[in-house]
Parts: structure tokens; sequence; C-alpha cells
């Protein structure tokens, strides 16, 4: 069973990160999917994506939970039927879960890639990371910015929420592996605590809801 990795963030939040081995097949065994998530599967016509959703299933059952007890709002975040909070991410081989009991929680997993390079400017003020002369680098980088909006655009769902706009990641060396940020819209400050990690040229990132608003 490739549970990757357990992080416990505190004594109330916990992560879980999966790494996709099994066939669709093994990942189906002593999982019961809601009428509601057997038709999302069923609707998904990449096998991995398939793979990623039942993995996911796995790791909340190391969490202590199973699909039942999981149901998403109109704009598609997850929550617990018992309150607590969840964030769920997927990228290629790898999955994760983020479960907290008070706090609102974000995570993310992304695969570094080039290609980020030429989006950057949709999602952070370029100019803010000129200054680091190697590629590979930058790549890793800006793959945290975007992992860290992410995680807190998860956290937040809120329609119109602008990852260049809205929502700030302050700066940091990668071998710090943690950061702050923030989001700054419709009157309110909140803050958050952002840790990262890299593995396998996949970058993962998580945050919690620290500090809420500022009117």
């Amino acid at each position: 069973m490739p549970l990757y990795k357990t992080i416990k963030v505190s004594s109330s939040i916990s992560a879980h990160i999966w790494k996709i081995e099994e066939s669709e097949t093994e990942l189906s065994k002593d999982i019961e999917l809601t009428e509601h998530c057997q038709d999302r599967i069923g609707k998904m016509k990449s096998e991995i994506h398939r793979r990623g959703f039942l993995s996911i299933r796995h790791l909340m059952a190391e969490a202590g939970y199973v699909d039942h007890d999981l149901y998403y709002d109109a704009i598609g975040k997850p929550h617990l039927k018992d309150g607590k909070h969840i964030s769920i991410t997927h990228s290629n081989h790898f999955t994760g879960i983020i479960v907290s009991d008070t706090e609102g929680v974000g995570i993310d997993i992304e695969k570094q890639r080039d290609k980020i390079l030429r989006i950057a400017h949709k999602f952070t003020p370029i100019e803010e990371h000129r200054t680091i002369a190697n590629t590979d680098a930058l790549v890793r980088k800006l793959t945290v910015v975007w992992g860290a909006k992410e995680s807190l655009y998860k956290i937040a769902a809120e329609p119109g929420l602008s990852f260049l706009q809205h929502i700030s990641i302050n700066d940091f060396s990668l071998t710090d592996t943690c950061t702050t940020g923030e989001i700054v819209y419709g009157g309110e400050t909140s803050s958050y605590a952002i840790d990262f990690l890299e593995f396998e040229g996949f970058t993962g990132v998580y945050a919690v809801e620290t500090i809420n608003s500022e009117q």
C-alpha cells in the first residue's frame, strides 16, 4: 500500500500523500462510493484520474473517514460531515489530503515543469523572482508560489478571487520550507502559514489559516 508520506502538522492537523502504483481494480477493493461519487468516477475518461479518485478514498481511510463522510458544496469545495476541514489534491501519480479539526486548510501537489515560466505572469509579479539566475531554481520557486496560492484559494473558495490581485505569498528561500501568505478580498484580510516539500520532481504545499480578518 503506497502511502507515500504522513505529515503531522500539529496535534489537530494531519496531511497524507499517496503514490499511485496500483491498478484501478486494486484501488477499488474495500472502497464503497456514494451514488454521487459513483456517477463522478463513471464520467472520468482518464484511468489515472479514476485511480487518483480512488486513492484519495484510501487517504481518507488513513484519516479515519469513508466516502460517505465527504460531501461537496455548490462551488465544489469538499467538506466533512463531522464539521472538520478537508482539502484534496491530485497531480499525475500523486494525491494528497489534509484534515484539520478547527482551522481552514488547503493542500496542492504540482509537477515541476518549465511551462510555469510562460504562465508565471498570470499568477505572480514575475519581477519579484528575476534575481534567481538558475532556471531550475526559478521553476522550483514558482511552483511553490503557484501551489501556495492554489492552497489558499481552496481555503477561501470565493468566486472572483484572483491569484494575481488578491492572493500574495511572502518571499522565501527554497531551503526555508515554509513561508506565509495573505488574501485581501472583500474588505477583509486573512493570513496563512504555508509549508512546502519537494519529492520526485513534484512540489507539495499545504496552508493553514492563522488570523482572520481586518475589516
